[in-house]
């Protein structure tokens, strides 16, 4: 795959954030962690048009919001661009968020799984609550999605919300992003305490996640879109599962070509990022 160079390249994508104990045993204990000032503002800022650029270039939703479903009301979601952008595959391939990656999950490395761009419109409806492994046909819970806006985020454009500690439990599971799971998650949820965290963030925080963690979305009811960039990172020695419904069948051809149930995540889309 051959693809133009820019003009510029934005700077490297660098932290020397130090995973400590207590961000680990909270990261356990929680299901996520979120990161204030990992990333440097003035990086993010650097890379947002680029990334903005590919996201409009690849696009392809294009009804008006009031046609859309909840589904296509609650982001603009472009995959893996990492293939068609040498320059984002820099950013999306970042060793030091990778080496973070690999010591909240206590593995020995990490691999790629794939990028999303998730870009919520103004006046874009909630993203309704669900568990991002729901769609992934992986034997054990070591997978975390990196959650990195490329703006300040505030509670008006839509961050990320999580339900403290919901990973621990199996309800839910078998729910789709849907209106379904936006109203039975919310009740559960409410109905066993699970505290919320819907904290803003600043440009530069960072969140990763686990894939059986319940989390939302708001609305966004600014003027400006609410960008963010994330990856899903695997643990290196991850073993694919026979896929229980078809979300997961579709990912495991589309995101592990030719791996087969009971092998490791190790096409040539999933690369070693970082390993002890």
């Amino acid at each position: 795959m051959t693809m133009p160079s820019p003009a510029v390249t934005p700077p490297a994508v660098t932290t020397e954030f130090a995973v400590e104990d207590r961000v680990r045993e909270r990261f356990d204990r929680e299901g996520f962690v979120r990161l204030p000032g990992v990333l440097d503002p003035a990086v993010l800022a650097a890379w947002a048009p680029l990334i903005s650029d590919k996201v409009v270039e690849l696009n392809t939703q294009h009804l008006p919001l009031a046609e859309r479903d909840t589904y296509g009301k609650a982001f603009l979601q472009v995959s893996n661009i990492w293939q068609q952008s040498s320059e984002v595959q820099a950013f999306a391939f970042s060793a030091d968020l990778a080496r973070v990656a690999t010591e909240l999950l206590g593995v020995r490395g990490v691999r790629m799984y794939h990028d999303q761009a998730l870009y919520k419109e103004p006046g874009g409806g909630v993203t309704p609550w669900h568990a991002d492994q729901y769609y992934w046909p992986f034997a054990t819970d070591r997978c975390v999605t990196v959650w990195i806006p490329l703006q300040d985020t505030p509670r008006e454009l839509g961050p990320l919300a999580f339900a403290r500690g919901s990973h621990t439990v199996e309800f839910g599971r078998d729910l789709p992003i849907s209106d379904e799971s936006e109203r039975l998650l919310q009740q559960e949820l409410s109905e066993r305490d699970f505290p919320l965290d819907e904290t803003d963030y600043a440009l530069g925080d960072v969140s990763f996640h686990l894939g059986w963690t319940f989390h939302r979305a708001g609305a966004n009811s600014g003027t400006q879109p609410r960008r963010v960039m994330t990856m899903i990172y695997v643990d290196a020695d991850m073993v694919v599962t026979e896929p229980t419904n078809d979300n997961q069948v579709r990912d495991l051809a589309t995101w592990m070509p030719g791996v087969r149930p009971g092998g490791t995540v190790d096409s040539e889309l999933n690369p070693v990022l970082w390993e002890r």
